[in-house]
């Protein structure tokens, strides 16, 4: 199966935001070439945002070009086979967390189309959730300014409207 079969079969399981999912899949369905950053129409990405349930934190890295707080996640590459796999990907190389991350069961978490800038013009991200291991520890990489362990309570006060949603839905799975 190829990752934009594996993106079309994901969506299609994906229960939440009918019209975003339905708007992901019209865009599949028109660009064969659709989850990756070549596609000018926009391309599909994969995101996780990494929780430390028991320590009831988050991990948040500053992004370097955006200057904002976000969770990890980037672009698919050609050999990835699952956009589940791009999101786990994404969270290890940016969190420098070399080994534990998994990700919660369910599949996405959420879905946040973004506009970025041309020639591409749109992220259609598909938002994961990973949870750390016990102990994790996390090293900047260079696509980072900084990375930083947030309470859950702190999120809203430094993150974006996208990153606090994604961890109320994360927070709503995990019974927390």
């Amino acid at each position: 199966m190829s990752l934009h079969e594996d993106a079309v079969l994901v969506l299609k399981r994906y229960e939440g935001q009918p019209e975003l999912r339905d708007l992901y899949l019209e865009h599949l369905a028109a660009h064969p070439d659709g989850v990756y950053k070549p596609c000018t129409a926009g391309h599909v990405t994969g995101s996780a945002l990494v929780v430390d349930p028991q320590g009831g934190r988050v991990l948040l890295t500053l992004h370097k070009k955006l200057g904002m707080w976000l969770q990890m996640g980037g672009h698919c590459e050609p050999g990835d086979t699952t956009l589940a796999e791009v999101a786990l990907r994404e969270a290890a190389e940016e969190s420098g967390i070399a080994s534990g991350l998994t990700l919660l069961p369910g599949g996405p978490v959420r879905l946040d189309r973004h506009p970025i800038p041309a020639p591409c013009n749109w992220h259609l991200d598909v938002q994961y959730a990973a949870l750390a291991p016990a102990g994790a520890v996390a090293e900047i990489s260079e696509e980072s300014l900084d990375l930083r362990w947030f309470p859950y309570e702190e999120v809203a006060a430094v993150a974006d409207t996208s990153v606090v949603l994604l961890l109320e839905a994360t927070r709503a799975r995990l019974g927390a």
